[in-house]
């Protein structure tokens, strides 16, 4: 029996033109009981998506939206208005507590219709927007639209319920940085925020430390593929140095790919990290920065101290020897504590080996426990067929 809460057409691969393709999959679900619904891999037409405004509409307790790709093969003209019929039924949603719209080709001409969502909706805490080539002019819109948010709330003297903002492989730039680095300024609450592979450059990453800095609370920063340095210049690497001790709560931190040095010096990060700047970490991923023996050294010296708690260090691609001893003293430490170093693909590939070995056997028991079950089960009525003369 399907569960009432969740509305789920998950992969289902549908092209649902018009009212009369959906309401087949909605007649039978009672909008009161929904609480997620799941529509990704599924193409959902202007018609089809007005008659699933009308049903989002009627829900009462929705907590997740999921309408990550859902437009494959529509035309430009079709999804600003289909985004506008799904956007404006959630705008009142009080109980929403997760939008996902991922894997949209939005492109900057189609964000307009989710910034009503977006200012008077203050109840969602976790905004996806991954893959959508907003670019920089999309990307201010969306954050501008944030802002006015926080602005809302704060004019109601109300706190923002924004925690989570992952807006990767946008094409976000530098034009956009400077209005996400006001939005995450004026939010404070934030705890996750991931922005991967945006071509963000310097200029851009310096604003967003300085808007990041305000948000206390935040566990899981995610900047890869963005540009810390340029020709020699630092002022990228100091502003999150700076920023680092804002942050005493911070679980994960990916700077991979972010040209953290360039030509093997230690950048200032690494140095505050290995002073203890955040003795919270667990995950570290500094993979493909010019890291030369130096670095693997001061976070060496820092490990048992500084970081207690850090389980994952990422450090493939860099400038490393095989024997460099300073990379087997990280190694062993986190190994004693039941972590690992990555320092080449091999560890990669050995990590993914034993997570694929622990699948097959959690497999293997789940397999085996319905065997068991049927066994007892007999057994019990063997007894109960027994009795005592």
């Amino acid at each position: 029996m399907s569960n009432p809460k969740i509305l789920s057409l998950h992969g289902k691969g549908l092209k649902l033109d018009t009212r009369a393709d959906i309401e087949p999959w909605l007649k039978d679900v009672d909008p009161a009981l929904v609480e997620e619904i799941h529509l990704g891999g599924n193409t959902i037409g202007v018609e089809a998506s007005t008659a699933l405004a009308d049903f989002l509409a009627k829900t009462t307790e929705l907590k997740v939206a999921d309408f990550a790709d859902i437009f494959t093969g529509r035309l430009i003209s079709e999804i600003p208005l289909a985004l506008t019929a799904i956007c404006d039924a959630l705008k009142d949603k009080m109980s929403l507590v997760e939008l996902n719209l991922s894997d949209n080709a939005f492109g900057g001409r189609s964000v307009a219709p989710m910034v009503p969502f977006l200012t008077e909706n203050r109840s969602f805490q976790i905004l996806r927007l991954n893959n959508n080539g907003l670019g920089p002019a999309g990307g201010a819109i969306i954050a501008d639209a944030l802002l006015e948010s926080a602005r809302r709330s704060k004019a109601e003297g109300k706190k923002s319920n924004l925690r989570t903002v992952i807006c990767g492989r946008n094409r976000l730039e530098n034009g956009s940085a400077p209005t996400w680095a006001a939005a995450f300024s004026a939010h404070e609450t934030l705890v996750e925020v991931r922005m991967p592979q945006n071509g963000i450059r310097m200029e851009g990453i310096t604003a967003l430390a300085n808007g990041l800095a305000k948000c206390p609370g935040l566990q899981h920063i995610d900047l890869q593929d963005n540009t810390f340095t340029a020709d020699g210049e630092i002022t990228g690497i100091e502003a999150w140095t700076e920023a680092l001790r804002s942050w005493p709560g911070l679980t994960t931190l990916n700077l991979s790919d972010c040209v953290l040095s360039n030509d093997g010096e230690v950048p200032l990060i690494l140095t505050a990290l290995s002073e203890g700047s955040n003795p919270k970490l667990r995950t570290l991923q500094l993979q493909n920065n010019n890291l030369e023996t130096q670095s693997f050294a001061m976070l060496a010296g820092g490990i048992s101290t500084s970081l207690p708690n850090l389980m994952s260090l990422e450090l493939q691609w860099n400038d490393a020897e095989d024997d460099d001893e300073h990379l087997e003293t990280l190694a062993l430490t986190l190994k004693q504590r039941g972590g690992k170093l990555f320092a080449t693909d091999d560890d990669e590939e050995e990590e993914e080996e034993e997570e694929e070995k622990k699948e097959k056997e959690s497999k293997e028991v789940k397999e085996t426990k319905p065997d068991i079950d049927t066994a007892v089960d007999d057994l019990a009525a063997l007894l109960g067929k027994t009795g005592i003369n």
